[in-house]
């Protein structure tokens, strides 16, 4: 029963991560993502059940569009296998119940975030709101964080990314402050800070790599987005251990 479950949630989750593959595409552009149907990016061409497998439709078409012929990014079928892989860690992670189902929202908000983000440079608001209402839901599934923690959490970043942005025009984008500061209703103050550090980390040392490589200058900006929502995700389940370790080398 638990392979079945967890092949069953695997499929439920590359279902939803390939919906989120629409979302994506069509937020920027202010296109409807609820009603119109799924249609190939290059000839516009409504797209088939078969098209739209999870994963598989796209190996079974070679990677290429049925009517046009045109490549289809690979990053379809990799988000999609993000998502079956994610919905099987929530399981294992949160076991079956309300928790799970919880943070696999919360993950699919952050995944949105950071593809558009990459894309754009930009973090829609009414991203931001989603993840701060997922948040509040979080309070009924996870009484460990305190009220206190999550309000704490609000500000113990947002509010130093914010003031240095202030003292350094262009540190941070206006998106990140905000999903910091959403983010911290549903981690609490203290993994809030982790993966904060966590995306510093991850940042530094992609910036370093840009420079090294000389495909960015000093001056130029990249995503900063992508690296947050993976030290959040980092921190939501690892961090505890992780904090657990580290306080550790305190008696």
């Amino acid at each position: 029963m638990t392979a079945i479950l967890t092949v069953f949630i695997f499929i439920i989750g590359s279902s939803i991560f390939s919906f989120l593959n629409v979302v994506i595409y069509r937020l920027p552009r202010k296109l409807d993502f609820i009603t119109g149907r799924s249609m190939c990016p290059s000839c516009e061409h409504t797209l088939g059940a078969m098209d739209m497998i999870p994963v598989f439709g796209w190996v079974f078409l070679g990677g290429k569009c049925r009517y046009c012929g045109e490549k289809i990014s690979v990053r379809y079928p990799a988000v999609e296998l993000l998502g079956g892989a994610l919905g099987v860690l929530c399981l294992h992670y949160y076991g079956m119940n309300p928790r799970m189902i919880v943070a696999f929202a919360f993950l699919c908000i952050l995944t949105v975030v950071s593809l558009i983000d990459l894309d754009t440079m930009e973090i829609p608001f009414s991203l931001v709101v989603a993840a701060a209402l997922t948040g509040v839901l979080s309070c009924l599934f996870f009484p460990e964080i305190s009220l206190v923690e999550r309000g704490i959490g609000i500000l113990c970043v947002s509010l130093p990314l914010y003031l240095l942005t202030l003292l350094i025009p262009g540190a941070f984008g206006g998106g990140d402050i905000k999903l910091m500061a959403a983010c911290g209703i549903f981690l609490g103050w203290k993994l809030n800070l982790l993966s904060l550090f966590f995306a510093v980390m991850g940042g530094g040392i992609y910036g370093i790599w840009l420079l090294a490589t000389k495909r960015k200058g000093k001056k130029d900006h990249f995503a900063f987005g992508p690296f947050l929502c993976v030290g959040i995700a980092a921190a939501m389940f690892a961090g505890e251990n992780i904090l657990d370790w580290y306080l550790g080398f305190f008696p």
